[in-house]
């Protein structure tokens, strides 16, 4: 868990004040040096519990909200809940909010959405929804602005099911008309709950509202359609964008390409990557580690190996996906040369394998004699990987 690092560097950041200068620091010729290590003992600090360690840093949060500097500082904001609700310290999350109130910067929808949201980043959306509800108390008027907050908070809250009753009622109680990133946001909701009719039929409710979608609305319903293996939706979703003029980005070619390679139409796919090119759309990894992928599915280690070597070629970095992607299946067909060469890129780069995957090359590469090569693999994966579990020569080798 990153909650411990985060939590020194957040105590680093919110603890100005110095520590004051023990008058036990200096030898004091009245005590003896046996009296002087007890009182020395007896105020020492007691170490903080981690209750008291969050504790202690939000307090320091909330006195240093005093500063308006500070107050426009979104980062440290995020990271601080972030780490109190992976420490499920809802409360504490409160009150840090709650104390934003007090702040002139509450009458500014702005400060008030990143309220909001920040109660929808920790799970917390009873809590997004009173504060929406409290906002013109505060002096705040709700716009759109802080409707789409609170939709894209109970989206982050995974409260998902609620989503259409919001959008549905909470316009009406308040007189504000939903937008584009309204309607986006609910259609990311039901492709997030895998309710893709529900999406489209908000997309054709959106257009009969007399309202454009856009580039983002055809890439969500894309990216969609095309990962649950929906080809032909998807098709009729990309020609609908072609009709209105709206140009695919590297995002929409990426989910169609993803597409084809899951209905094995993998020549089309590398069309398209063609077509990319001529519109100087230039692939990405994941661009090419779907084809990848999909020769590797397909049992094809040569045009798997290819699309790799093209990759590189591109000045396109290898992620470890793309590594552990092609591994398998060299290993499967005992190209263990390729293994190896792979497996050291890999580590160079800092990429963890699993263990039984780098073990699987290694022991392929000791029964076809190649000792030397798998000692030279075992001796970096063991020396750039601090895990419980080494790689080991296989007992028959020499």
């Amino acid at each position: 868990m990153f909650s411990s690092s985060l939590s020194r560097r957040l105590h680093g950041i919110f603890n100005h004040s110095r520590s004051p200068t023990s008058r036990f620091n200096k030898s004091n010729p009245s005590l003896p040096s046996s009296a002087t290590q007890k009182c020395n003992k007896s105020t020492a600090a007691t170490p903080l519990t981690a209750e008291e360690h969050l504790q202690n840093i939000v307090d320091k949060f909330i006195k240093n909200t005093e500063s308006q500097r500070f107050r426009h500082q979104k980062g440290t904001y995020d990271s601080t809940v972030r780490l109190l609700a992976v420490r499920k310290k809802f409360s504490l999350i409160e009150d840090i909010i709650e104390a934003q109130k007090k702040y002139e910067d509450i009458k500014v929808e702005g400060f008030a959405t990143r309220l909001i949201k920040l109660y929808g980043k920790a799970g917390m959306f009873s809590h997004a929804r009173k504060l929406f509800d409290e906002l013109p108390e505060l002096n705040c008027e709700r716009t759109v602005k802080s409707f789409n907050s609170l939709l894209a908070s109970c989206v982050k809250s995974k409260e998902l099911d609620q989503v259409e009753k919001i959008f549905r009622e909470v316009p009406q109680e308040v007189s504000i008309k939903a937008d584009v990133i309204s309607y986006n946001i609910v259609i990311n909701a039901f492709c997030e709950m895998d309710a893709l009719d529900k999406a489209i039929l908000f997309f054709h409710d959106m257009e009969k509202n007399g309202m454009e979608p856009n580039l983002v609305t055809f890439n969500t319903l894309l990216t969609a359609l095309y990962r649950k293996g929906q080809f032909f939706d998807g098709e009729r979703v990309w020609a609908t964008m072609e009709n209105k003029n709206i140009a695919p980005d590297l995002v929409s070619y990426n989910a169609r390409l993803r597409g084809m390679v899951l209905e094995k139409r993998i020549q089309d796919g590398i069309e398209l990557l063609a077509k990319m090119e001529e519109k100087e759309i230039k692939p990405d990894v994941y661009s090419y580690n779907i084809l990848i992928k999909g020769f590797c599915q397909d049992g094809d280690l040569e045009e798997a190996k290819k699309w790799y070597y093209k990759l590189k070629e591109s000045e396109v970095d290898p992620i470890a996906t793309t590594y552990r992607i092609l591994l398998p299946l060299l290993c499967e067909q005992g190209d263990f040369d390729s293994g190896l060469q792979l497996c050291k890129e890999a580590i160079d780069k800092g990429f963890v394998f699993h263990t039984a995957e780098v073990q699987r090359v290694v022991n392929g590469l000791a029964e076809v004699s190649k000792i030397e090569e798998a000692k030279d693999l075992v001796e970096l994966y063991n020396s750039k990987n601090n895990l419980k579990f080494k790689l080991k020569l296989p007992q028959n080798s020499t």
